[in-house]
Order: structure tokens, then C-alpha cells, then sequence
């Protein structure tokens, strides 16, 4: 951040009014003066104004676009493809979760090691151009397997999917990062690409139903496939093409440990890094479940598609609420009240049984509003942090953040929590004797305690752990009460790559 440019740019605005409004005010009250001249003054002012809003929100949707194929990718991994390969293939439930966690342990080297990649040639538009093509061709491969595939080949796709997921969202979200320089912006950011990706989770969840045309669960994810290929060719090239460009910076010098440490050294990074891992795998152990909940819980696996749609709906119906709560109240506390609606979910969950499927679609609306906080509240606040890092060392021993590390770090959480959840609690519901079709009334229940009472320890420690370092995670608010008024994007600059 730049407190000093934003407190210059506040007082040419005057209080509470945008730059663009107060020449629109001036400009009018000239022309009502009858001073010459003025009253084109005035209509080309607020023609300005106004495309300075639409850019802004071109800029906004131009760089959001990406998500939705990303997204799309994401989901079939982690819901679709254990049941494709325990159900369609033949393998066991706990050789699945296993060989999904080895591919996590994979990441633990990959995604951190990309982001300091990208930090020594912070080019984010061609490392994102480079990984799409490869993301394109696993993703057909993983979901259209030969006949005899194993868990080998299984490892193999999952390893080369993830590595150009990887390649393709680090470098996107440290772009998203560097493109604004105010608090406000780089949520603005965020939100848009969560936007986006949900409308790719819920086109993922629903067309596998609408494919199957009665051939399968197999035959809807092999043309899922074929699908994914042209969204994501159409919105990734608009993502290249159109979306504002971030600031160019060198290339960082730091060996690969120091690089990467520097990041985990810093403590406010790391303590969110803690308190986002804490309630990313709460947050998994459902995500990895859901469909065996639906089946043998609810005994609704006709409605499992609704139910997907109807929880992503609601978390991008959320983001705008998600977005203007951070303006009253600061992001943090935003995020404590997300996370605190997510246990009353989780709790009620854990009681349902079969037939409960209205009272399932309204936790999916409350959980999925829970859900809009968690993607657009954190990454804006690791972006908030990288932005402060580059403006004033926040720690001689560490120096300033650099985006890539702290994405490649931010990134490995993200799926580490995915593969725990999953390498976690279906090896637990194995033991606890559940399997996929069972009807034994103490197997149900295993599952339903799994799904919804599992998370909430993990949830309550992360809510403990964010209000006991919530200012050192977001150390810009004030003690004594929430953060000032921010003032709005300039759309020209965001054009020109010099931030908001």
C-alpha cells in the first residue's frame, strides 16, 4: 500500500467524493454560471467518468474470465474422479484416498518451487500461457481413462494435472495481487475471479447429470472432458488478451530456500498461512464426502447435482454482501463471521438423515454463503500483505513478500487441504466400516458424523487462532474500530498496469 499517495488522492477528492464526482460537480456548477464553454466541459467530464467506470469493470470481468476454467478443472478432482475410479474402475476406496494423497506430497515440492519460479521471472501472462495447454490434455486423460487403468496411471495424471494447475493459478493469483494498489481494489480483484470460478464449479457440477443421457456417471465425465476444452481455450484468451496488465518488476536473485523461507519467516504471512490451512481442511472433509452424503445419508443421489449448484449459487450471490461487509467492518472480522455461520452448518448437517432434502438445500445456501467468505476474504488479505511488504520492509530479517513464494505456498495449502481431507476421512470411514452403497444404519451414521461433525474442531481452532493474531494479519485496522473509507479504482491506470 501507499498511504501517502491514497491520503493525496483523498484530499484532491475532498471527503467521501471521488475525484471523478467532484470535477462533475465543479464542471455543472460552471455551466449553470453560464461561464463559456463550461457546459461541454461538463458533458465530456461525466462522458469520462463514465467510461472510466466501464473500464474498470472491463478490467475487473477481463481478468475474472480464468477463473471459471480453473475452477472447472478443480472440481471433477476432488468430487468426481474417487467415484469414477472406486466405482467405474474397480479400485478400492482407501487405494483412492492414498494415491490422492501421494499426489499432494508431490505438491509439497512442486507448488512452492513454481512460485518462487515465478518470482525469479515474474512474467505472469506467459507462465499462465504455457500451463494451459498442458492443463488441457491432462484433464482429458484423467477423466477419460483406458480400460485397465490403475492406480498408477491415476498417480501419473493426477501429478501432471496438478503441476499445470499449479503453473497456470499461481502466476494468475499473483497477478491479481500486483494489478491494484489499495485494499478495497485487490478485493474487488479477488471477487471477480471467484465469481468467475464459481460459475465454472457449478457448470462442473451440473453437467455431469445433463451428460450422461442415461449412459453412466463414466460416459458424463468423459464428455465433461471435451467440453472443458473450449471454455477454457474462449477464457483463457480472454483473460491474455484483455485484462490489465500488472506493474513490471525484476526478477528476484534469492536462492530457491531463501526465496521460499522468506515468506514462512514472515509472521504475519505465516499466521495466516496457519489459520487458512486450519480452515481449508474443515472445510475439505465435506468437499471430499458430499456425494456419498448425498447418497447414503440423504438417499437423494438424483438431487446430488441440484444440491452442488444450488451451494455455489449462494457463495457467488455472497461475494458482493462478503465484499461490503470488508468496507464496514475490515476483512478480518468479515471472514470471523463467515467462519462462525460454517459451524452452525456443519452442526445441523451432522443430524440430518433420509429424506431430509429440504432441510439439506437450505444448508447448502447457508454453507455456500459461508463459502463466498472464504474465497474472496483471505486472498485479499495475503494480497493486502504482499502490497505492505513492498512498500515498507515489514521485517528487516525477512525483507518485503514476494508474490510468488507466497502464492506457492498459498496454493500447496490449498491442495494439501483437498488431499488430507480426502487421504483423511476416507480411509477413516473405511475403518469405521462404511462403503460406498452401504444402507447399515451404524455405517450411515459413521458417514454422517464424518460429513458434518469431523470439521468442527478444526473450524472453531481456526476462528480462535485469527482473533488472537488479528492484528498482526491485518495490522492496517485500528484497534479501537474498523478501517477507514478507501477510495475507488482509477480504471486508467489499471489500464496502463501501474495499479489502482
Amino acid at each position: 500500500m501507499k498511504p501517502a499517495a491514497g491520503t493525496a488522492r483523498a484530499a484532491q477528492s475532498g471527503p467521501g467524493l471521488p475525484a471523478t464526482s467532484r470535477h462533475c460537480s465543479v464542471d455543472s456548477s460552471a455551466a449553470a454560471a453560464g461561464i463559456p464553454g463550461a457546459a461541454e466541459a461538463s458533458t465530456l467530464t461525466a462522458a469520462r467518468g463514465r467510461a472510466e467506470v466501464a473500464s474498470t469493470r472491463a478490467a475487473l470481468v477481463a481478468y475474472g474470465a480464468l477463473g471459471l476454467p480453473l475452477a472447472f478443472a478443480a472440481l471433477p478432482i476432488y468430487v468426481h474422479v474417487p467415484r469414477l475410479y472406486t466405482e467405474g474402475l474397480g479400485l478400492s476406496l482407501a487405494l483412492v484416498g492414498a494415491v490422492l494423497l501421494a499426489a499432494r506430497i508431490v505438491d509439497a515440492v512442486t507448488d512452492p518451487l513454481i512460485g518462487w519460479a515465478n518470482d525469479r521471472l515474474p512474467r505472469r501472462r506467459l507462465w499462465v500461457a504455457l500451463a494451459l495447454p498442458a492443463l488441457a490434455l491432462g484433464m482429458v486423460g484423467l477423466l477419460i481413462p483406458p480400460a485397465g487403468a490403475g492406480a498408477l496411471w491415476l498417480f501419473a495424471l493426477l501429478v501432471g494435472v496438478s503441476l499445470a494447475y499449479s503453473v497456470a493459478t499461481i502466476a494468475y493469483n499473483a497477478w491479481g495481487a500486483e494489478v491494484a494498489d489499495t485494499p478495497d481494489a485487490r478485493t474487488r480483484f479477488v471477487a471477480s475471479r471467484e465469481a468467475f470460478a464459481l460459475g465454472g464449479v457449478v457448470l462442473a457440477a451440473a453437467l455431469p447429470g445433463v451428460l450422461t443421457a442415461g449412459e453412466g456417471e463414466a460416459a458424463g465425465l468423459a464428455r465433461l472432458a471435451w467440453v472443458f476444452l473450449p471454455l477454457l481455450a474462449v477464457f483463457g484468451l480472454w483473460t491474455l488478451w484483455r485484462a490489465p496488465v500488472p506493474p513490471r518488476r525484476s526478477g528476484g536473485a534469492a536462492p530457491v530456500w531463501r526465496g521460499l523461507s522468506a515468506a514462512l519467516r514472515a509472521p504475519a504471512f505465516a499466521r495466516l498461512l496457519a489459520v487458512f490451512a486450519a480452515n481449508g481442511i474443515a472445510a475439505a472433509i465435506p468437499s471430499a464426502t458430499v456425494l456419498f452424503f448425498v447418497a447414503d445419508v440423504l438417499q437423494a443421489e438424483a438431487l446430488a447435482g441440484a444440491f452442488l449448484a444450488l451451494y455455489f449459487v449462494a457463495a457467488a450471490a455472497s461475494l458482493p454482501l462478503w465484499v461490503k461487509l470488508s468496507r464496514r467492518v475490515g476483512k478480518l472480522r468479515a471472514w470471523l463471521v463467515g467462519m462462525v455461520l460454517a459451524v452452525g452448518v456443519f452442526a445441523w448437517a451432522g443430524l440430518l438423515g433420509s429424506g431430509d432434502v429440504v432441510a439439506y438445500g437450505l444448508i447448502c445456501v447457508l454453507s455456500g454463503v459461508a463459502l463466498g467468505a472464504d474465497l474472496s476474504l483471505p486472498p485479499s488479505l495475503l494480497a493486502d500483505l504482499i502490497a505492505q511488504g513492498r512498500g515498507a520492509t515489514e521485517d528487516a530479517r525477512t525483507g518485503p513478500l514476494e508474490a510468488g513464494a507466497c502464492f506457492g505456498w498459498w496454493n500447496f495449502v490449498t491442495k494439501a487441504n483437498l488431499a488430507l481431507a480426502a487421504g483423511l476421512a476416507l480411509p477413516l470411514l473405511a475403518l469405521l466400516g462404511y462403503t460406498p452403497g452401504a444402507r447399515d444404519p451404524a455405517a450411515v451414521a459413521a458417514l454422517a458424523g464424518v460429513y458434518g461433525f469431523a470439521p468442527l474442531g478444526l473450524k472453531l481452532a481456526a476462528i480462535a487462532l485469527l482473533w488472537r493474531w488479528r492484528h498482526a494479519i491485518e495490522p492496517g485496522i485500528s484497534r479501537a474500530g474498523p478501517p477507514p473509507r478507501l477510495q475507488p479504482v482509477n480504471a486508467d491506470k489499471l489500464e496502463r498496469g501501474e495499479g489502482a
